[in-house]
């Protein structure tokens, strides 16, 4: 029984870790502009930002979990908001990295994922987001929040168990394009609402607190990741 569960265990490890065939580049390119048309037309990014709101909310959870901080919730709101709670100490470098997190993470999961499908290792991003996708559901505390990752994650789950190797292929190009292309507009979106004197309390402010650095430092640094993922994860996907 224990030989049976053993194999059963690594095929499946072997069927997640292994790589599938690259698609064909026009099949890359078109879900490059999948991802620009839901993300640069305000009417569908004020939609599609939610994605971008779960992978900057979930940043500021994951780096607070790995910094020895105590998360106690996560909230996603309807106008594409969102609050992530964590105890422990008001300063530090712990505090530091969990602000920073956000704006970073959305352009670093793409990157990640990038890396990934560079190595053909199409199945085993679906798994992963799809993980990454459980493990906060168990964190938000609303309900809006709740649905949002929920539907997020059933989509994940239904490409990764139903759909073919094409369809998961393209499906996982145009996730990764998304978080790469739609990680740069939040930055942008936050300096244009600092410099008409709104966003007092955003996290480039809560770094300039934390550490005495400028707030606009703390908006460079996140243009700055965003685009170099952006280019580096995008020479990785084109194969450039």
């Amino acid at each position: 029984m224990d030989s049976t569960a053993s194999a059963s265990l690594a095929s499946l490890w072997d069927e997640v870790s292994g790589t599938q065939p690259d698609p064909d580049l026009w099949v890359v390119i078109a879900t490059l502009v999948v991802a620009l048309v839901v993300v640069v037309p305000h009417g569908l990014w004020r939609l599609s930002r939610n994605a971008i709101t779960i992978a900057h909310e979930g940043g500021h959870g994951l780096v607070a979990l790995l910094t020895g901080r105590t998360l106690t919730g996560i909230r996603l709101h309807s106008d594409t908001s969102g609050l992530t709670v964590s105890r422990g100490k008001p300063h530090g470098i712990g505090m530091i990295l969990t602000a920073a997190a956000g704006y970073t993470a959305p352009p670093l999961l793409g990157l990640g994922g990038a890396a990934l499908l560079a190595t053909g290792r199409i199945t085993l991003l679906l798994w992963l987001a799809t993980a990454l996708l459980v493990a906060m559901l168990v964190m938000i505390r609303n309900a809006y929040g709740a649905l949002t990752v929920f539907l997020t994650g059933g989509t994940f789950v239904v490409v990764s168990w139903l759909a073919g190797p094409q369809v998961q292929a393209a499906f996982a190009y145009t996730v990764v394009w998304f978080l790469l292309v739609g990680g740069v507009r939040p930055a942008f979106e936050l300096q244009a609402k600092r410099s008409r004197g709104g966003a007092a309390d955003s996290d480039a402010d809560q770094l300039s607190r934390l550490t005495h650095v400028p707030a606009g430092l703390w908006l460079f640094l996140f243009h700055a990741v965003s685009l170099c993922s952006l280019i580096g994860g995008g020479r990785w996907l084109l194969e450039l």
